[in-house]
């Protein structure tokens, strides 16, 4: 089975504990991570989300200003291969030129390095929440993924309020299962 390096996890969360996965919470600091596996990295969201002038205006903490994050996941998925994840309409798409995904479906060639971009919602693999997600990915088996709108109502957001930060943010098992294929396929 190959190795993969599973960057901006949880502590304790669904990368922990599986057999050839090495996971990289907030206390190792990804940030440092030099190689050699392939990655599934899911760097903090919080400065480049649509919420983020939300956050600045009550904390002050800037757009983008993620302690270098989102930059050295992408480092290491263009220099080690695999897949980043972020939310769908993420602010460090444009800031780093990634190509924006079809909302329809399917992967989108980067026109600057070997990455491609495709829109998914977590919901389809079994998230209570829709949880739209833009992932970004390099060297890998291009799946073909659970295309298109969830059947959960984006209306229904007393369902996400009564949900804790934590389950919000947590990726649902067949997700994670097919975020590790993708990077295990890296060649």
């Amino acid at each position: 089975m190959m190795q993969i390096a599973a960057l901006y996890v949880q502590t304790g969360g669904c990368y922990f504990g599986l057999d050839g996965v090495d996971p990289w919470d907030e206390k190792r600091d990804a940030r440092l991570y030099s190689g050699p596996h392939a990655v599934v990295a899911h760097p903090p969201c919080a400065r480049w989300c649509r919420f983020a002038g939300l956050v600045e205006k009550r904390h002050g903490r800037k757009r983008g200003d993620d302690a270098g994050c989102f930059a050295a996941a992408l480092e290491s998925v263009r220099r080690w291969g695999g897949v980043l994840e972020h939310p769908a309409y993420s602010d460090a798409w444009p800031t780093f030129g990634l190509p924006e995904p079809s909302r329809e479906g399917g992967w989108r060639r980067s026109l600057f390095d070997l990455g491609y971009s495709a829109h998914v919602e977590q919901a389809n693999y079994g998230h209570r929440a829709q949880k739209a997600t833009w992932l970004y990915a390099v060297n890998c088996d291009l799946p073909e993924l659970a295309w298109g709108k969830s059947y959960i109502c984006i209306a229904d957001s007393k369902t996400v309020e009564m949900m804790s930060k934590r389950e919000r943010s947590a990726t649902p098992h067949r997700f994670r299962d097919m975020l590790i294929s993708m990077a295990r396929s890296v060649g």
